[in-house]
Protein backbone atom coordinates (compact mmCIF):
# COMPACT_ATOMS: atom_id res chain seq x y z
CA UNK A 1 0.00 0.00 0.00
CA UNK A 2 2.41 2.92 -1.25
CA UNK A 3 -0.03 5.22 -1.47
CA UNK A 4 -1.57 4.77 2.06
CA UNK A 5 2.23 5.15 3.07
CA UNK A 6 2.40 8.48 0.89
CA UNK A 7 -0.57 10.14 2.64
CA UNK A 8 0.23 9.16 6.32
CA UNK A 9 4.16 10.02 5.89
CA UNK A 10 2.88 13.64 5.06
CA UNK A 11 0.48 13.56 8.11
CA UNK A 12 2.40 12.66 10.67
CA UNK A 13 1.53 8.80 10.35
CA UNK A 14 -2.19 8.98 9.63
CA UNK A 15 -5.09 9.67 6.63
CA UNK A 16 -8.16 10.49 6.58
CA UNK A 17 -10.76 8.04 5.06
CA UNK A 18 -11.01 10.48 2.15
CA UNK A 19 -7.32 10.78 0.96
CA UNK A 20 -7.59 6.70 1.09
CA UNK A 21 -10.77 6.69 -0.77
CA UNK A 22 -9.03 9.06 -3.61
CA UNK A 23 -5.54 6.98 -3.63
CA UNK A 24 -7.70 4.30 -5.22
CA UNK A 25 -8.45 2.48 -1.24
CA UNK A 26 -11.84 1.73 -0.65
CA UNK A 27 -13.51 1.30 2.46
CA UNK A 28 -13.41 -2.28 2.66
CA UNK A 29 -9.48 -2.68 1.93
CA UNK A 30 -9.46 -0.06 4.66
CA UNK A 31 -11.28 -2.17 7.40
CA UNK A 32 -9.70 -5.26 6.32
CA UNK A 33 -6.09 -3.76 7.01
CA UNK A 34 -7.94 -2.30 10.39
CA UNK A 35 -9.35 -5.86 11.48
CA UNK A 36 -6.16 -7.43 10.90
CA UNK A 37 -4.34 -4.72 12.97
CA UNK A 38 -1.93 -3.39 11.01
CA UNK A 39 -3.84 0.00 10.67
CA UNK A 40 -6.04 0.99 13.55
CA UNK A 41 -8.90 3.89 13.15
CA UNK A 42 -8.65 6.33 15.24
CA UNK A 43 -11.96 7.95 15.03
CA UNK A 44 -15.03 8.77 12.41
CA UNK A 45 -11.73 10.11 9.81
CA UNK A 46 -8.84 8.89 11.11
CA UNK A 47 -6.74 5.82 10.24
CA UNK A 48 -3.40 5.25 11.59
CA UNK A 49 -1.09 3.69 9.23
CA UNK A 50 2.16 4.12 10.69
CA UNK A 51 2.30 3.99 14.65
CA UNK A 52 6.06 3.92 14.81
CA UNK A 53 5.60 7.39 13.58
CA UNK A 54 3.46 8.72 15.73
CA UNK A 55 3.95 12.42 16.32
CA UNK A 56 2.39 15.93 17.01
CA UNK A 57 1.69 16.22 14.04
CA UNK A 58 -0.11 13.37 13.77
CA UNK A 59 -2.27 14.43 17.20
CA UNK A 60 -2.70 17.76 15.54
CA UNK A 61 -4.17 16.54 12.33
CA UNK A 62 -6.41 13.36 14.08
CA UNK A 63 -7.56 16.95 16.52
CA UNK A 64 -8.74 18.69 13.28
CA UNK A 65 -10.51 16.02 11.39
CA UNK A 66 -12.23 14.57 13.99
CA UNK A 67 -13.33 17.98 15.71
CA UNK A 68 -16.05 18.84 12.88
CA UNK A 69 -16.69 20.27 9.42
CA UNK A 70 -14.37 23.28 8.73
CA UNK A 71 -11.93 22.97 11.92
CA UNK A 72 -8.79 24.10 12.01
CA UNK A 73 -6.19 24.56 14.60
CA UNK A 74 -6.28 28.08 16.68
CA UNK A 75 -4.84 29.91 19.48
CA UNK A 76 -1.88 28.33 20.41
CA UNK A 77 -1.75 25.46 18.64
CA UNK A 78 -2.06 27.39 15.57
CA UNK A 79 0.88 29.25 16.74
CA UNK A 80 3.00 25.90 16.77
CA UNK A 81 2.00 25.07 13.50
CA UNK A 82 3.12 28.15 12.28
CA UNK A 83 6.56 27.23 13.23
CA UNK A 84 6.84 29.33 16.95
CA UNK A 85 8.45 27.30 19.59
CA UNK A 86 9.38 28.39 23.32
CA UNK A 87 5.60 27.15 24.98
CA UNK A 88 4.19 24.06 25.44
CA UNK A 89 0.28 23.73 25.81
CA UNK A 90 -1.48 20.74 28.00
CA UNK A 91 -3.94 20.43 24.99
CA UNK A 92 -4.48 21.36 21.28
CA UNK A 93 -6.79 23.99 20.63
CA UNK A 94 -9.15 23.62 17.32
CA UNK A 95 -12.25 26.19 16.67
CA UNK A 96 -15.09 25.04 14.76
CA UNK A 97 -17.26 27.40 12.99
CA UNK A 98 -20.57 27.78 14.70
CA UNK A 99 -22.64 26.46 12.30
CA UNK A 100 -21.21 22.86 11.69
CA UNK A 101 -21.44 20.10 14.21
CA UNK A 102 -18.37 20.02 16.89
CA UNK A 103 -17.45 16.61 18.64
CA UNK A 104 -15.56 16.83 21.53
CA UNK A 105 -12.32 14.86 22.34
CA UNK A 106 -9.78 14.24 24.95
CA UNK A 107 -6.95 16.21 25.01
CA UNK A 108 -8.33 18.80 22.61
CA UNK A 109 -10.10 22.11 23.67
CA UNK A 110 -12.93 23.36 21.43
CA UNK A 111 -13.75 26.70 20.31
CA UNK A 112 -16.51 27.91 18.94
CA UNK A 113 -15.73 31.39 17.63
CA UNK A 114 -17.93 33.12 15.45
CA UNK A 115 -15.80 33.29 12.48
CA UNK A 116 -13.46 30.98 11.53
CA UNK A 117 -11.00 31.28 8.61
CA UNK A 118 -7.88 28.97 8.04
CA UNK A 119 -4.83 30.65 6.32
CA UNK A 120 -4.53 30.11 2.92
CA UNK A 121 -1.38 28.16 3.22
CA UNK A 122 -0.75 25.07 2.77
CA UNK A 123 -0.22 22.18 5.83
CA UNK A 124 -2.46 21.84 8.39
CA UNK A 125 -5.84 24.32 8.58
CA UNK A 126 -4.77 26.81 10.81
CA UNK A 127 -5.79 30.42 11.42
CA UNK A 128 -3.40 33.18 10.55
CA UNK A 129 -0.06 33.57 12.93
CA UNK A 130 -1.36 37.16 14.04
CA UNK A 131 -4.92 35.89 14.65
CA UNK A 132 -3.91 32.94 16.58
CA UNK A 133 -1.27 34.67 18.48
CA UNK A 134 -4.14 37.43 19.86
CA UNK A 135 -6.54 34.76 20.42
CA UNK A 136 -3.76 32.90 22.40
CA UNK A 137 -3.29 35.77 24.68
CA UNK A 138 -6.88 36.19 25.39
CA UNK A 139 -7.28 32.49 26.36
CA UNK A 140 -4.38 32.07 28.25
CA UNK A 141 -4.26 31.00 31.99
CA UNK A 142 -3.01 34.09 33.51
CA UNK A 143 -1.58 37.77 32.49
CA UNK A 144 1.69 36.89 32.43
CA UNK A 145 1.81 33.87 30.26
CA UNK A 146 -0.68 36.17 27.63
CA UNK A 147 2.24 38.71 27.46
CA UNK A 148 4.56 35.70 27.13
CA UNK A 149 2.53 34.42 24.28
CA UNK A 150 2.56 38.00 22.60
CA UNK A 151 6.34 38.02 22.74
CA UNK A 152 7.01 34.72 20.87
CA UNK A 153 6.10 35.52 17.27
CA UNK A 154 7.78 39.12 17.80
CA UNK A 155 10.80 37.49 19.40
CA UNK A 156 11.37 35.16 17.01
CA UNK A 157 10.62 36.92 13.92
CA UNK A 158 7.83 34.79 12.58
CA UNK A 159 5.60 38.06 12.42
CA UNK A 160 5.72 42.24 12.18
CA UNK A 161 4.92 44.06 14.85
CA UNK A 162 2.71 46.21 12.43
CA UNK A 163 0.43 42.83 11.58
CA UNK A 164 -0.16 42.36 15.23
CA UNK A 165 -0.82 45.17 15.91
CA UNK A 166 -3.55 45.55 12.91
CA UNK A 167 -5.43 41.99 14.18
CA UNK A 168 -5.54 43.94 17.70
CA UNK A 169 -7.44 46.51 16.65
CA UNK A 170 -9.83 44.55 14.99
CA UNK A 171 -10.87 43.01 18.03
CA UNK A 172 -14.14 44.48 19.36
CA UNK A 173 -14.33 42.93 23.17
CA UNK A 174 -11.61 41.64 24.74
CA UNK A 175 -11.89 40.23 28.88
CA UNK A 176 -8.17 40.65 28.59
CA UNK A 177 -8.18 44.33 26.68
CA UNK A 178 -6.17 46.17 29.49
CA UNK A 179 -3.14 44.09 29.13
CA UNK A 180 -3.27 43.19 25.87
CA UNK A 181 -3.32 46.47 24.81
CA UNK A 182 -0.67 48.04 27.26
CA UNK A 183 1.97 45.01 26.63
CA UNK A 184 1.31 45.51 22.44
CA UNK A 185 1.55 48.93 22.81
CA UNK A 186 4.74 48.41 24.30
CA UNK A 187 5.59 45.89 21.77
CA UNK A 188 4.93 47.48 18.78
CA UNK A 189 5.87 50.83 19.27
CA UNK A 190 9.02 50.83 21.26
CA UNK A 191 7.46 52.52 24.08
CA UNK A 192 10.09 55.38 23.15
CA UNK A 193 8.68 57.28 26.14
CA UNK A 194 7.04 55.01 28.18
CA UNK A 195 10.03 53.07 29.91
CA UNK A 196 11.73 56.11 31.15
CA UNK A 197 8.70 58.43 32.52
CA UNK A 198 7.32 55.08 34.28
CA UNK A 199 10.03 54.54 35.67
CA UNK A 200 10.68 57.78 37.58
CA UNK A 201 7.13 57.44 38.84
CA UNK A 202 7.81 54.31 40.12
CA UNK A 203 11.21 55.75 41.72
CA UNK A 204 8.99 58.31 43.47
CA UNK A 205 6.47 55.94 44.67
CA UNK A 206 9.40 53.78 46.17
CA UNK A 207 10.83 57.52 47.54
CA UNK A 208 13.95 56.57 45.90
CA UNK A 209 16.67 59.50 45.36
CA UNK A 210 15.66 61.12 41.96
CA UNK A 211 18.21 59.47 39.63
CA UNK A 212 19.52 61.30 36.13
CA UNK A 213 18.89 60.86 33.36
CA UNK A 214 20.23 60.32 29.35
CA UNK A 215 23.79 60.91 31.30
CA UNK A 216 26.51 60.90 28.81
CA UNK A 217 30.01 59.24 29.69
CA UNK A 218 32.43 58.32 26.95
CA UNK A 219 34.01 55.13 26.25
CA UNK A 220 36.31 53.48 23.50
CA UNK A 221 33.73 53.76 20.57
CA UNK A 222 32.47 57.28 21.53
CA UNK A 223 29.52 58.33 23.36
CA UNK A 224 27.61 56.50 25.88
CA UNK A 225 24.21 58.03 26.60
CA UNK A 226 22.89 55.99 30.00
CA UNK A 227 19.06 55.70 30.74
CA UNK A 228 18.88 56.38 34.03
CA UNK A 229 21.89 56.99 36.55
CA UNK A 230 22.57 57.29 39.88
CA UNK A 231 26.30 58.66 39.89
CA UNK A 232 26.79 58.71 43.71
CA UNK A 233 25.77 54.85 44.20
CA UNK A 234 27.73 54.09 40.82
CA UNK A 235 24.23 52.74 39.50
CA UNK A 236 22.84 52.86 36.07
CA UNK A 237 19.62 51.18 34.69
CA UNK A 238 19.08 50.46 31.18
CA UNK A 239 15.63 50.53 30.52
CA UNK A 240 15.11 47.86 27.51
CA UNK A 241 12.45 48.79 24.90
CA UNK A 242 11.50 45.76 22.37
CA UNK A 243 14.15 46.99 19.67
CA UNK A 244 16.87 46.65 22.14
CA UNK A 245 16.25 42.61 21.22
CA UNK A 246 15.98 43.11 17.29
CA UNK A 247 18.96 42.78 15.32
CA UNK A 248 22.73 43.24 15.90
CA UNK A 249 21.17 46.13 19.38
CA UNK A 250 21.60 42.81 21.92
CA UNK A 251 25.60 42.49 20.52
CA UNK A 252 25.83 47.05 21.35
CA UNK A 253 23.99 47.03 24.57
CA UNK A 254 26.19 44.20 25.75
CA UNK A 255 29.46 46.37 24.81
CA UNK A 256 28.09 49.74 26.61
CA UNK A 257 26.74 48.03 29.48
CA UNK A 258 29.99 45.81 30.11
CA UNK A 259 32.30 49.16 29.14
CA UNK A 260 29.86 50.96 32.08
CA UNK A 261 30.50 47.86 34.22
CA UNK A 262 34.46 47.94 33.62
CA UNK A 263 34.36 51.97 34.87
CA UNK A 264 33.39 50.36 38.37
CA UNK A 265 29.54 50.60 37.83
CA UNK A 266 26.43 48.49 38.55
CA UNK A 267 24.40 47.76 35.51
CA UNK A 268 20.52 46.65 35.94
CA UNK A 269 18.87 45.75 32.82
CA UNK A 270 14.77 46.44 33.19
CA UNK A 271 12.72 45.71 30.03
CA UNK A 272 9.94 48.18 29.51
CA UNK A 273 7.74 44.47 29.65
CA UNK A 274 8.95 43.72 32.97
CA UNK A 275 8.22 47.39 33.92
CA UNK A 276 4.62 46.63 33.18
CA UNK A 277 4.05 43.24 34.10
CA UNK A 278 6.30 42.73 37.63
CA UNK A 279 7.52 46.35 38.89
CA UNK A 280 7.47 45.76 42.08
CA UNK A 281 10.51 42.77 42.01
CA UNK A 282 12.15 45.14 39.52
CA UNK A 283 11.94 47.76 41.54
CA UNK A 284 12.87 46.10 44.68
CA UNK A 285 15.83 45.23 42.97
CA UNK A 286 17.27 48.84 42.21
CA UNK A 287 16.11 49.79 46.00
CA UNK A 288 18.48 47.25 47.15
CA UNK A 289 21.41 48.26 44.71
CA UNK A 290 20.45 51.69 46.41
CA UNK A 291 20.75 50.65 49.90
CA UNK A 292 17.33 51.60 50.28
CA UNK A 293 14.57 50.00 51.89
CA UNK A 294 11.60 49.32 50.00
CA UNK A 295 8.17 50.16 50.65
CA UNK A 296 5.52 47.90 49.80
CA UNK A 297 3.11 49.72 47.51
CA UNK A 298 -0.40 49.86 48.27
CA UNK A 299 -1.41 51.34 45.13
CA UNK A 300 -0.15 50.61 41.37
CA UNK A 301 -0.24 52.94 38.47
CA UNK A 302 -3.42 51.30 36.31
CA UNK A 303 -1.06 50.33 33.37
CA UNK A 304 1.33 47.69 35.69
CA UNK A 305 -1.77 46.92 37.75
CA UNK A 306 -3.57 45.41 34.97
CA UNK A 307 -0.87 43.57 34.15
CA UNK A 308 -0.51 41.36 36.97
CA UNK A 309 -1.67 37.94 36.68
CA UNK A 310 -4.96 37.68 37.38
Amino acid sequence: MAAALAIAREHGGVAHRRQLHMAGIDRHTVRSFVRAGRWRSLGRHTVEILAAERSPAARAWWAVWESGSGACLDGVSSMIAHGVTGFHPECITVSVPRASTAYRLDGVRLRRPRLVVPALRPGIPRTALEDATIKAAQWAASDRQAALLLCLPLQQRLLSPDRLWQSWTEVSRSSRRSVIGVVLHDMCHGAQSLGELDFARWCRRYRLPEPARQTLRHGPRGRIYLDVDWPAHRLVVEIDGVHHGQGINPVWDALRANEVTLGDNRVLRLPVLGLRLMPQEFMAQVARALGATPVRMTVMPNAARGARSA
